[in-house]
């Protein structure tokens, strides 16, 4: 197994009322590609974090494989959702590893 962890800060420019919105729809689709790619196991959007935390979101993820990670990163939904996130989130921080 493979976790892949991905942390965002929100990006400039957005109200509160704005970012948190935008961490809902960023949690609501990210989760939802569960059903829709395969080899995924568990994907988790935390939205509330902790005042001590250095970012804003935190998707934490596990794929069945290298493979499965990679064809996750290629897949049309994917990059649909990655697209809106881009836009609505900076400083991207990514970790993935073996289990």
């Amino acid at each position: 197994m493979v976790r892949h962890i991905v942390a965002w800060n929100y990006k400039d420019g957005f109200s509160a009322s704005e970012n948190q919105a935008n961490a809902k729809k960023v949690k609501l689709e990210l989760e939802a590609l569960k059903h829709t790619i395969k080899g995924i196991i568990q994907i988790t959007v935390h939205i509330n974090l902790l005042p001590s935390s250095n970012k804003d979101l935190v998707l934490d993820s596990v794929f069945e494989s290298e493979e499965a990670l990679a064809a996750y990163q290629v897949h049309p939904e994917h990059k649909r959702v990655s697209a809106f996130v881009g836009t609505v989130t900076q400083n991207r921080a990514c970790v993935d590893y073996h289990e």
